[in-house]
């Protein structure tokens, strides 16, 4: 995979995020994600690759474009050009309801690897727990929460009363947020926003010690993307509660529901890429700002191969004669 496509996928997430902050604060979630996802694809449709959209909006019949099993790229619009193939994992907004409502950490999400890099998960509910590097190896799906609690205390040289655990604000995880009290931890509870919380819980210095909780499968392949490129660890399983989600993942030939994920296995490509940029301000990654002379991102891209991690604070100018660029 070509290194340059780093900066193009930056171009992706980039217009995305501007297009959906458009519309912040409007109360209408639908209308941010509509914009964000035309924007991704208009963006895409230049970036030279041939792309296959392995985790997206839906199914064809569900969501009008970057679909899973969509073809995304110059390759669509150029046969005569041999172009890289890559799958494409996309969250074209995540937290719409962030969006909408002007919350916090609403983030434009895209993740890049070779074919067979990005697991491609159904579309249903997984268990998960997400710690940075200096507690890798140290977690366990299946042990219970105070366990894991001490062992993240211990990895980070901390009292269990100094971390910071992000849960999802669901009715689901009343019993998980009562052993996380009792074990001695902090909550901080969100609405929105479990792939925004695991990036943050894998860089040092966000205040965030670890995630724990149920939240959407899709996510946990973008979320574990991220982790492989920031040395964090993820263990994840498939939350399997209906006859029809067995059928499902027999169609998708996964045949042990049980199974527990580690970060490769959700995310096993050699050349990940990851870029996001920040919609609305949050935990590591800016809002849009829009101003006289243009608008302003932030951004983080990363490169597994290239052991690359950027932050990238950008300004789009306005095609004027007087504009103006200020510095901070």
């Amino acid at each position: 995979m070509q290194i340059q496509l780093s900066l193009e996928l930056l171009r992706v997430v980039e217009q995305a995020a501007i297009a959906s902050a458009r519309t912040m604060g409007t109360g209408d979630r639908h209308k941010a994600d509509q914009a964000a996802t035309e924007a991704m694809r208009q963006v895409m449709d230049h970036v030279p690759m041939d792309g296959t959209v392995v985790i997206g909006e839906g199914e064809r019949d569900e969501a009008p474009m970057l679909f899973i099993g969509e073809r995304v790229g110059a390759a669509v619009h150029n046969q005569n050009y041999h172009y890289p193939a890559v799958d494409i994992a996309v969250d074209p907004l995540e937290g719409t309801n962030l969006c909408a409502t002007g919350a916090p950490n609403a983030i434009t999400v895209l993740a890049a690897s070779e074919k067979g890099g990005l697991l491609h998960a159904p579309d249903l509910y997984m268990e998960k727990i997400v710690v940075g590097p200096s507690c890798k190896g140290a977690i366990d799906l299946d042990a219970p929460v105070i366990d894991n609690i001490r062992a993240i205390a211990r990895r980070l040289n901390r009292d269990k009363e100094d971390l910071v655990v992000i849960v999802l604000d669901r009715p689901r995880h009343q019993k998980l947020i009562e052993d996380i009290r009792a074990a001695g931890a902090r909550i901080r509870l969100i609405s929105d926003g479990d792939l925004s919380a695991g990036i943050s819980a894998a860089v040092v210095g966000a205040g965030v010690h670890a995630v724990m909780g149920t939240g959407g499968a899709p996510e946990g392949v973008l979320t574990a993307a991220a982790l492989r490129c920031l040395n964090g660890e993820m263990l994840a399983r498939l939350v399997v509660s209906k006859a029809e989600h067995q059928e499902r993942l027999a169609k998708m030939g996964i045949t042990d529901p049980k199974r527990i994920y580690e970060t490769e296995d959700l995310a096993p490509g050699r050349q990940i890429i990851f870029a996001c940029t920040g919609v609305t301000d949050g935990n590591i990654l800016r809002g849009v700002r829009f101003f006289g002379d243009g608008t302003r991102t932030h951004s983080l891209v990363m490169n597994l191969e290239e052991r690359q991690v950027r932050f990238i604070d950008s300004v789009h100018l306005e095609k004027r004669p007087d504009v103006k660029v200020r510095f901070a």
